[in-house]
């Protein structure tokens, strides 16, 4: 510890905070990313399609 000095308290704080905020935004897409993926297959459930599948069928885009 004697290594950072006595900026040792802040060194650690600055990548703890770092850390934490990583991980949070790292459980957030995930979250995020499962929720869209429910939404997505909900409203195919129900008959919506997306865009680009109407194009490829001969539909307008």
């Amino acid at each position: 510890m004697t290594m950072f000095g006595n900026h040792a308290g802040f060194i650690f704080a600055a990548y703890g905070i770092a850390i934490l905020v990583i991980a949070a935004l790292f459980v957030w897409i995930v979250v995020d990313g499962r929720s869209q993926r429910r939404q997505l297959a909900d409203l195919e459930s129900r008959g919506v399609r997306r865009r680009s599948e109407r194009s490829a069928d001969g539909g307008t885009a």
